[in-house]
């Protein structure tokens, strides 16, 4: 245990000026073109702090380990302790001398937890606190750059609003030429539009002649059948006559054989 708290305060008094060594620093060994990143400042720091900080995680791991392991073995020796006090002729006693040995151990180990934990929370803080320098330290190193990235910017701008500036003169200057750009590009545009609408005109008396064509061949198809129509109906109503008087001749020369008949038996007789 001495050890390990010699460990501890010579990492807390290391951790206390690392800081100030970190700021003393920042301003030799940060490029003020990267990105900022909270990270040790050289290598050997940056080796020494990895060193530091994976010895305080070993022994803070190996402390929370024994702790756990004091807790289990106690829990273990009360549940032996209360299973051999039912053999015991005071029970009651012998159980509650158990437990109250239970319970002390227990508040030691407690209170040695929340140290530990205590230790734990104190060695996060610093490690922000830390951090936190660092990139303040790379703020203040980055701020010359960013002061002539913001005047490059400015002049930047600046050329462009005098190169503005110099083609609006340009084409203030080129008024007359583009006028005349301007007239003749408006009258080839009204030469496509006449043509345009030439083309539609056309269009339009295409398709009122096809289909005055249309009308005048459905015409001509009704007046040929109705032609049909006439021509069947007169032929039919000839053939009707025709028939008709036939078949009046037939009954006209039946009556005339039946009339000579008679006549031959009555001059037979």
């Amino acid at each position: 245990m001495r050890a390990v708290s010699a460990l501890v305060g010579a990492c807390f008094a290391y951790c206390a000026q690392a800081p100030i060594i970190a700021q003393a620093q920042a301003a030799s060994l940060i490029d003020p073109t990267t990105a900022v990143r909270a990270q040790p400042l050289d290598g050997t720091s940056s080796a020494s702090a990895a060193a530091t900080d994976a010895a305080l995680q070993s022994d803070y791991a190996r402390r929370q380990k024994d702790l756990n392991r004091r807790s289990e073995e106690n829990n273990y020796r009360f549940g032996v302790k209360q299973h051999d006090c039912y053999s015991n002729f005071f029970v009651n006693r012998c159980l509650t001398k158990a437990r109250d040995e239970m319970r002390t151990t227990r508040q030691q180990i407690r209170q040695e937890q929340l140290a530990l934990d205590d230790e734990q929370r104190a060695e996060r803080a610093k490690h922000r606190d830390e951090q936190n320098a660092i990139k303040q330290a790379q703020l203040d190193a980055q701020a010359p750059q960013r002061a002539a990235n913001e005047q490059a910017n400015q002049q930047a701008f600046d050329d462009k609003q005098r190169k503005n500036a110099l083609a609006a003169a340009q084409r203030d200057t080129d008024v007359p030429r583009c006028a005349a750009n301007q007239k003749a590009y408006d009258q080839k545009q009204a030469d496509y539009q006449k043509k345009l609408d030439d083309a539609r005109a056309r269009g339009v008396q295409d398709a009122q002649e096809r289909e005055q064509k249309a009308e005048r061949y459905e015409q001509k198809q009704q007046d040929a059948a109705q032609h049909r129509a006439e021509v069947e109906a007169r032929q039919k109503e000839a053939a009707d006559r025709k028939q008709q008087k036939k078949a009046a001749q037939q009954a006209q020369e039946e009556q005339q054989r039946q009339e000579q008949l008679k006549q031959q038996q009555q001059q037979g007789q």
